[in-house]
């Protein structure tokens, strides 16, 4: 099966007006040729020892509904006040906060420590959650002045009134016992009604920094 070349000229990677970043129409894709779409900005939260960081649709300019079939929020160094907590994440329905939702994910991790061992990939299973309604853990940090985590977390149609809502996240983390942990994690929620807000927080503790960013793919 050949795959073409991707087209590194066309790529546009400029905010337009409607401050999206992304491919322009005539990029080539890698096998299809077609135009891939754009991540358009939508809301940017800033942790201040925050308890939780929630996006809610039509609070705040935050758009968590049918306008995107997609959405990715990114992590930029998210510091923890407490040493060894996970960041989750829950979802709502209907502008509701109790973040209670049934979810089932998977995860493994990838990890090197900084004496080069311990070294390797395995199923993280202890953090894992069957037709749960915790919170969705996505990356384990330790509280180290320089330790922090980053990634990014995708939904897959939240508003879709059909179908459960399926995730996928991808994040690195520096772990409480010196080591680059990247976990990945995917799941989805169990429930066919529309999710319109997502939560953020720590599995104790603060979220003591950094920032999480909401954007909508076309």
């Amino acid at each position: 099966m050949a795959i073409s070349k991707l087209n590194f000229n066309s790529l546009n990677v400029t905010p337009s007006a409607n401050s999206a970043i992304g491919f322009d129409s005539g990029a080539d894709d890698l096998e299809t040729g077609a135009g891939g779409g754009s991540m358009v900005f939508i809301k940017k939260l800033t942790a201040s020892s925050s308890g939780t960081l929630s996006f809610v649709d039509g609070s705040s300019s935050v758009v968590l509904d049918n306008t995107y079939k997609e959405y990715v929020f990114t992590f930029k160094d998210i510091h923890p006040a407490t040493d060894d907590v996970f960041l989750g994440h829950q979802g709502d329905v209907n502008g509701a906060t109790t973040y209670g939702q049934t979810c089932t994910n998977t995860m493994f991790y990838a990890r090197h420590g900084e004496g080069d061992s311990p070294a390797g990939i395995d199923i993280y299973s202890s953090a894992d959650q069957a037709q749960g309604t915790g919170i969705n853990k996505i990356v384990q940090l330790g509280n180290g002045s320089d330790k922090c985590g980053s990634g990014y977390l995708h939904i897959f149609n939240p508003s879709s009134t059909t179908f459960v809502k399926h995730f996928i996240s991808c994040l690195n983390g520096y772990h409480p016992s010196d080591q680059s942990f990247q976990i990945f994690s995917a799941g989805y929620y169990n429930t066919t009604s529309a999710l319109n807000t997502f939560q953020f927080k720590m599995t104790s503790g603060n979220i003591d920094a950094g920032t999480i960013t909401l954007y909508g793919i076309t």
